[in-house]
């Protein structure tokens, strides 16, 4: 008999760990509600992790066995449950937080732990440059992942039963509305994103950046937690890519599957940069004085920065526990860049709200945003936050979704609607600095700031908007 200790591997199918577990016939799927992570399952993560593991009792009964709660440090409950029922062996998916490898180090020294890949196709070590460091340049990350061989997902779940013993109750909490738990929907999801001629997939070269349509998989917090394989996904883009009906869309397919190669890209470097979501991946940033302006930081938290595009986000993520990756860019652009506090603590925000925060991805896309960590462009990365309305919300559907108060407004001043005369702000009921709050910066004077702070030389200029709207 084998333990399979689960973790971020939330599934029957294409899992390493409880295929090696299964091998020895009889199988006990436990889950730890560990003490030390006992306030993320208040969070919107933590909700979708516990409803997924009642799909995934749901699914183990249906093979004959059943899931297996016990609460309490896994470095008592693990070795305990191993000496009780005489395991030869535990069977875990090997995790890259500091915190999962410490926890597991003393697992490791009690009970007869193995470790298996599975959260990403390619292990973190597999992809490294000639000095077997990884890589600080997502391209030639990209390329070297691209010549490995590709891997085939596991065929599937494999028949295995579960000793009598005793469990605890998984907490009752409501799952995010917009992500209903388990395996069968997360497949669901992926199927519908890439199956057949007319795919969303095949659309995504030009959809992916828009705000104000679904145009993405939305498949994140089920990959976060393993509830899918990223082997599974990766596959399937493969083979859009293969299938596609024409150039634009293979170009498509090929863009999603680089997204998917982001996330192993970021894994791989909290596999080796443990404080990544503390301590920039560029040293000289350590010391950088960032402004600690509580009101600045608290307007951008509660969406009242005016402007729009930002507000949006944010009031979005409040509400679902999700935003679209372009909203995640510019709103942590605008924190980091335009306000210049501390990245630190828009990374915080975002990892207790997100439904699907990771710490390898949410550390990783905010270190590049702020530009603190890897792939710094030659210049200072400003995101123009009425500038990326414009394009990726042209008629302003997003921003109206998520801010009432500018319903009302017409589409070419919704981004910026500070330039709306007065007499229509009162027509509209949006004046700005009542209704609706005044800008919270100049975007030139808050450009050439952030110039100043990060050293000057070389810099994108931040293009003002065309048409009605000053920057």
């Amino acid at each position: 008999m084998a333990v399979w200790w689960i973790r971020r591997d939330l599934r029957l199918h294409d899992n390493p760990a409880l295929a090696a577990a299964a091998g020895h016939g009889v199988v006990l799927p436990v889950f730890v509600l560990d003490p030390h992570l006992s306030a993320s399952l208040r969070t919107p993560r933590g909700k979708f992790l516990l409803n997924s593991l009642r799909k995934l009792d749901e699914r183990l009964r249906g093979q004959g066995s059943r899931l297996l709660v016990r609460s309490g440090d896994p470095a008592e409950v693990i070795p305990a449950l191993a000496r009780q029922t005489g395991a030869v062996a535990v069977y875990a998916q090997e995790d890259y937080s500091a915190y999962a490898r410490a926890r597991d180090r003393r697992v490791a020294e009690r009970a007869p732990l193995v470790l298996l890949p599975g959260v990403t196709v390619h292990p973190p070590g597999s992809v490294a440059n000639r000095e077997g460091r990884p890589y600080q340049v997502f391209s030639r990350y990209r390329e070297t992942w691209l010549r490995l061989p590709r891997a085939r997902p596991w065929a599937g779940a494999s028949s295995f039963s579960t000793p009598e013993a005793p469990s605890e109750p998984l907490p009752q909490v409501p799952c995010p509305a917009d992500f209903p738990p388990g395996e069968e929907e997360a497949l669901v999801r992926l199927r519908a994103f890439v199956e057949g001629a007319e795919a969303p997939v095949y659309r995504y070269a030009e959809g992916r950046n828009r705000l104000d349509f679904p145009s993405t998989s939305r498949l994140s917090p089920y990959l976060r937690f393993g509830v899918i394989s990223a082997r599974v996904v990766v596959a399937a883009a493969h083979a859009a890519a293969r299938q596609a009906p024409g150039p634009q869309a293979r170009r498509g397919a090929e863009l999603w599957r680089d997204q998917l190669i982001w996330r192993e890209y970021f894994v791989t470097l909290l596999a080796s940069e443990p404080d990544l979501r503390t301590t920039p991946l560029r040293a000289r940033f350590a010391d950088f004085a960032w402004r600690e302006d509580e009101a600045d930081f608290r307007a951008w938290e509660e969406g009242r920065t005016g402007f729009p595009v930002v507000d949006a986000a944010m009031r979005q993520l409040r509400e679902t526990g999700w935003m679209h990756n372009r909203a995640r860019l510019v709103a942590a652009s605008f924190l980091s860049r335009l306000l210049l506090v501390d990245w630190r603590r828009g990374e915080q925000v975002f990892f207790d709200l997100l439904v699907d925060g990771d710490p390898a991805l949410n550390a990783g896309n905010w270190q590049w945003t702020a530009g603190v960590g890897t792939d710094t462009a030659p210049y200072i990365r400003l995101f123009n936050p009425v500038r990326q309305g414009q394009r990726f919300d042209p008629h302003g559907d997003y921003v109206k979704r998520w801010i009432p108060e500018l319903r009302r407004v017409p589409a070419p001043y919704v981004h910026a609607p500070w330039t709306l005369p007065r007499d229509d702000q009162i027509a509209y009921r949006c004046r700005v600095g009542r209704d609706y709050p005044a800008p919270l910066v100049d975007l030139g004077s808050a450009r050439e700031r952030a110039v100043r702070a990060f050293g000057g030389g070389l810099h994108k200029p931040l293009r003002p908007p065309t048409g009605r709207v000053r920057s």
